[in-house]
Parts: structure tokens; C-alpha cells; sequence
């Protein structure tokens, strides 16, 4: 009977998870079905996700009526860049936040983490003047130097942190028994042990980096040098109406390849978050 009764639970419980997934899943099917429609049938009504007349003709006008090859690219490799970046800076900083002590450590660390509560919006205009300064606007580098050392790199430190503080202190003992110094351990012993915090920090970061859209809008000018979140707002007629089966292309061609990657590595990424809320 209990059986049963856990079987009926499980159920219940796939069926309830199925009913919350639709205000999140049915957006992504339309917009997938809306690209490969004729332009009258998008707004059709009623509303279907079936058309009779199925067309790729908008993926080609994608990368015809912009130069959004290139900007697939830049997104692609500032991205994969400020991941390597955080995934770096954060593993050590996580490291000595969480395995070296010294004085005011955890003052320290409360300093860093104010650095969640402050809204981009608010250091946009001092660091514009700063890159300004330093003449890199409409370059890559703030979004990479903005990304890599701000918001995203501090949330990947407090996972880092959190996943290094339940480390057994015995594999620090064994590594200084071996000759390993700090940097010994940090990279031969915690960082492959690490692998489940990583990959959630590295799925963040990624993330982070490829939704930005405040950063290019102020930082870039130059539409070869623009992100697809930048690029998708282009997507315009003559008359400046929104040309919608190709923006639904572009759309689709910059969600799909964040999905695959998340499902390839959901298990990695839950796995991290929760060893990281270990102590």
C-alpha cells in the first residue's frame, strides 16, 4: 500500500511539474514554430503552432540583412573568454576566502559580496568615463573586464567558497605531507574535486555574459562589433517595422544552442549548487 501511495506521489508530483513548465516551455515552442512560418501566418487567428506552408527562408534573411555571422561570433567568444576568466579568478578567490585564514577574512568577504547589491545600472556612467579614458569604448573589452571582475564573478566566488569550506581539511594535511604549497593544493587537490561547482559557475557566467544587453548598447557603435542581444533589436524594414519571422530566426538560433548546453549539463549544474550550500 505504501508503495502504491508513493507511486500516486510521484505522479501527482511529475504531473504538477509538467503544468508549471508550460508558461515556460509553450514561449520557446511558439517562437520556435514562428520562425519557420510565412510572415502573414505568424499573427493568424486563431493561433496555431502548425503552418502548411513551412519555410527556412527567414533563417538565410538572418544572416543577409546584418552581418550576424560576426556578431554570433563575438558573443560565442566573449562568452567562452569571461567564463575562463571567472572561472579562474573565482576559483581562487573562493579558495583563500574559504581555506586561508587571516585577519578580517570574513569582513573581507561581506565587502565583496555588497558588490550583489549594487545595480549595474548605477556604475554604468563612472565606468563609461573610465574605458572612455583609457580610450576602449567600442571595443570588446569592457564587456569582458565588466563581466569578468563584476556582478557574475562574485556570485561565482561565494560558490567557489561555499564548495571549498566543505572540503575535509585532512586533504589539505595529505597535499603539505606530498611538498604541495598553496598553489599545489589549490590546483592538484580542490580544483578537481571541484568539477560540480565549476560547471554550475561556468553555465552562470556564460549566461550572464551572453544575455548582456545594457553593456553593448552603451559600450559599442559599430554594428560588426555587436552581441546577439544588441543585434536582435536591428531586425527592422525600411519603415522601421519589426521584420518578425527573421527576428524570430535570429531568436531561436541564439536560444538553442544556451538549451542544448543547459540540458547537456543540468546534472553537473544542480549537483554544484547543492554541494555548494554544504558547510
Amino acid at each position: 500500500m505504501s508503495s502504491r501511495s508513493a507511486l500516486i506521489r510521484r505522479v501527482l508530483l511529475v504531473a504538477a511539474l509538467a503544468v508549471l513548465a508550460v508558461p515556460f516551455a509553450v514561449p520557446t515552442i511558439w517562437m520556435v514554430a514562428a520562425s519557420i512560418k510565412p510572415l502573414p501566418e505568424i499573427f493568424k487567428a486563431p493561433p496555431s503552432l502548425w503552418t502548411e506552408h513551412p519555410t527556412l527562408a527567414a533563417y538565410g534573411e538572418a544572416f543577409t540583412f546584418q552581418p550576424f555571422a560576426r556578431q554570433y561570433v563575438n558573443s560565442v567568444y566573449i562568452a567562452v573568454l569571461v567564463t575562463l576568466i571567472t572561472l579562474l579568478v573565482s576559483s581562487m578567490a573562493g579558495y583563500a576566502f574559504a581555506r586561508i585564514r587571516f585577519p578580517g577574512a570574513n569582513a573581507l568577504f561581506l565587502v565583496v559580496l555588497t558588490g550583489l547589491l549594487v545595480p549595474s545600472e548605477v556604475t554604468i556612467v563612472p565606468l563609461f568615463q573610465v574605458f572612455k579614458r583609457a580610450g576602449l569604448i567600442n571595443t570588446h573589452w569592457p564587456l569582458i573586464l565588466v563581466t569578468a571582475f563584476g556582478a557574475p564573478c562574485v556570485l561565482a566566488s561565494f560558490i567557489m567558497r561555499q564548495f571549498f569550506i566543505a572540503l575535509p581539511a585532512e586533504l589539505e594535511e595529505a597535499g603539505r605531507l606530498d611538498g604541495l604549497g598553496r598553489p599545489g593544493i589549490w590546483w592538484r587537490i580542490c580544483l578537481p574535486l571541484a568539477r560540480p561547482a565549476l560547471s554550475a559557475v561556468a553555465i552562470l557566467t556564460f549566461l550572464a555574459s551572453w544575455n548582456l544587453y545594457l553593456e553593448p548598447t552603451v559600450y559599442l557603435t559599430s554594428p560588426e562589433l555587436f552581441t546577439l542581444p544588441q543585434a536582435l533589436t536591428r531586425f527592422t524594414d525600411a519603415y522601421g517595422a519589426d521584420m518578425w519571422n527573421t527576428q524570430l530566426a535570429a531568436a531561436t538560433m541564439t536560444v538553442l544552442p544556451v538549451l542544448i548546453v543547459f540540458v547537456i549539463a543540468q546534472r553537473q549544474f544542480v549537483e554544484g549548487l547543492a554541494h555548494s550550500g554544504l558547510k
